[in-house]
């Protein structure tokens, strides 16, 4: 169960880490935008490494339903965009689907 805490990290690091990158880019921020944005781009990927499973492709895969509903709460929380309700059902789909990569019966 330590891996849902961990992803939910693991997402918000790497949205806020492209989001340094977007802001930069798109928003015309400094580049100075871009240092915490690559720290916290590696704090992601070392936060993925902490997940107990033997398949990197497995954490990996399992990831993306907490990410993407990580993702919408950061539109709503950061970007003061509303979610709207083609959001909500497209991120509770994907969120069923990390459930069953994590929790799913494996055969030995």
């Amino acid at each position: 169960m330590i891996a849902f805490p961990l992803y939910v990290v693991a997402a918000c690091a790497e949205i806020a880490g492209c989001f340094a990158f977007w802001a930069y880019w798109r928003l015309d921020k400094s580049p100075w935008w871009l240092v915490p944005g690559l720290t916290s781009l590696l704090l992601f990927a070392w936060l993925l490494t902490r997940i107990d499973t033997n398949f990197a492709g497995r954490a990996f895969a399992a990831y993306g339903g907490i990410y993407i509903l990580t993702s919408i709460g950061w539109m709503w929380l950061v970007e003061h965009h509303r979610p709207d309700r083609w959001d909500l059902a497209g991120a509770a789909i994907c969120l069923v689907g990390s459930c069953v990569i994590l929790f799913g019966p494996r055969s030995a």
